[in-house]
């Protein structure tokens, strides 16, 4: 019997999973997590509207959701102040990386990104037979003269920035990126992953310019709207970037459940502000946390803190004794993995960490 054969690309690939899920991490231990503080899910569940806008939606589910998500992309328009024809909206991030990956890139193309940044993307972009080249970070923020020289230098067609980051939480102000921006080379995109946002400052945020053809911005409901198992997000970028992202993309791929309950998130925003406060609150904590046990944090415009252990096999030993006492923490890849980096939970759950943690640290 003759097997039939991959594609050269999918071929030549290594067996790759981006994230080892928590869910997996159970399975293998036998028991349950007390603690999932490792993925940056949001702790404080949904809006209350959004909820009830679900409810009433699920009898509707033998029902295709609208494939031009009509309505959630009006909101968003209107939300940040452009027209429907500058937005797209994805079951997630993740599946609006690999319509970027596959609209921009050719087999052998580059992308350029920082070393240890979200791997997802560097995912998609060898899915697609492209090539990724990384710049280091500078101590723990992401060099952007070194990535836009990088981008120079090797004709990228795309530049992925996380901003906020990614694992470590940093975030380069709207200055830094009107600069960057100003200095995108010719036939390159910048691809802003936005997914932590909403906990940035208003006044510290880039204003929204969907006109501009050289920057696609991304964004989520998996955070502050606390919709990470909804999977659904949405892109902001120029009208002709849209178009050919329509070319391509799952017509149905967004489910009818959350559309729905995305719409509602939008229309309560006291909700997310009430998140985006409690998630400061919960920063200043491990802070504090840190600076009584010794352990220096990095600063955070996320719902995550990175507490810097100096190296890898000190964050491999306290990451082994909380997965015993079963709080699920994550580190960062490489050189980023003298990382250990805590969502935000709730009260209870920040003080239930703290005393863990406590105890793993002087132990």
């Amino acid at each position: 019997m003759t097997e039939p054969t991959f594609s050269r690309i999918v071929s030549a690939l290594p067996s790759t999973v981006p994230f080892v899920a928590p869910e997996a991490i159970e399975r293998r231990c036998g028991r349950l997590f007390k603690l999932r503080l490792g993925a940056n899910e949001s702790a404080f569940g949904i809006s209350a509207k959004a909820k009830a806008a679900m409810v009433e939606a699920v009898p509707s589910v033998a029902y295709y959701g609208d494939p031009e998500n009509h309505e959630l992309r009006a909101q968003i328009a209107h939300l940040h102040e452009t027209t429907m024809e500058h937005v797209l909206v994805g079951s997630g991030i993740d599946d609006l990386f690999g319509l970027v990956a596959h609209v921009f890139l050719d087999p052998g193309e580059v992308a350029v990104a920082s070393l240890g940044s979200y791997p997802t993307f560097r995912y998609f972009v060898a899915g697609c037979g492209g090539e990724i080249l990384t710049v280091p970070y500078r101590e723990h923020w992401t060099d952007l003269s070194r990535l836009v020289g990088e981008a120079k230098r090797v004709g990228a067609r795309l530049l992925y920035l996380a901003n906020p980051d990614n694992p470590t939480g940093t975030y380069h102000g709207r200055e830094a990126l009107r600069t960057l921006i100003d200095h995108v080379p010719t036939g390159c995109a910048l691809l802003l992953d936005e997914a932590y946002i909403d906990f940035v400052p208003p006044r510290e945020a880039l204003p929204v310019d969907c006109d501009d053809p050289r920057v696609i911005r991304l964004r989520t409901f998996s955070k502050a709207h606390g919709m990470a198992g909804m999977r659904i997000g949405y892109a902001l970028a120029s009208r002709g970037t849209v178009a050919a992202f329509n070319k391509v993309r799952t017509q149905f791929g967004v489910n009818r459940l959350a559309q729905v309950g995305a719409l509602a998130s939008l229309e309560d925003p006291a909700f997310v502000h009430s998140v985006v406060e409690e998630v400061e609150r919960g920063r200043s904590e491990y802070q504090d946390l840190g600076r009584e046990v010794g352990i220096p944090t990095l600063p955070s415009w996320t719902n995550f803190v990175a507490f810097d252990l100096a190296t890898t096999a000190r964050v491999r030993r306290v990451m082994d004794a909380l997965a015993n006492r079963d709080v699920f923490v994550r580190t960062g890849a490489p050189p980023l993995d003298r990382l250990v980096r805590v969502t935000v939970g709730t009260e209870p759950e920040r003080a239930a960490f703290a005393k863990v943690f406590r105890e793993v640290i002087a132990g």
